[in-house]
C-alpha cells in the first residue's frame, strides 16, 4: 500500500523520470471542479497498486516547467511514465474503470 506523493518541477527529475518503477502523474489545480471528483480515484489507485507503481500529484498552477514540458493542456490530466518516457497521456476527467484500465494495461507490459 502506498499514498499519493505530491511535488513540485525541481523533484520531477528525481521523483518520476528517474523512478525504477512506472510512474502516474496527476496534474490538477485547486480551482477545478472535475479534479475534485477525480482526486478519491487517484488515491485509490496509490492505495490499490502502489507496490507496483508510483502515484505523484502535481498542482498545474505552481509548476509550469513541468506543465509545458509535457504539454498539459486541461486538467484533470494524467501522464504515466516508465523508464524515464511518457508512454501514455490523458486528459479531462476519467472514472474509476478508465483510470484503472490506464494504470492496470500498461503494468503489465511493465
Amino acid at each position: 500500500m502506498s499514498s499519493v506523493r505530491v511535488i513540485t518541477d525541481p523533484e520531477f527529475k528525481a521523483e518520476v523520470l528517474d523512478a525504477t518503477q512506472p510512474v502516474l502523474v496527476y496534474f490538477w489545480a485547486s480551482w477545478c471542479g472535475p479534479c475534485r471528483l477525480t482526486a478519491p480515484l487517484v488515491d485509490g489507485i496509490a492505495s490499490s497498486y502502489g507496490d507496483r507503481i508510483k502515484v505523484i500529484k502535481m498542482e498545474v498552477d505552481p509548476n509550469p516547467e513541468t506543465v509545458a514540458q509535457y504539454k498539459v493542456e486541461g486538467v484533470p490530466a494524467f501522464r504515466l511514465f516508465q523508464d524515464g518516457e511518457m508512454k501514455k497521456s490523458t486528459e479531462g476527467a476519467i472514472n474509476k474503470q478508465k483510470l484503472e484500465d490506464l494504470v492496470t494495461q500498461n503494468l503489465l507490459t511493465a
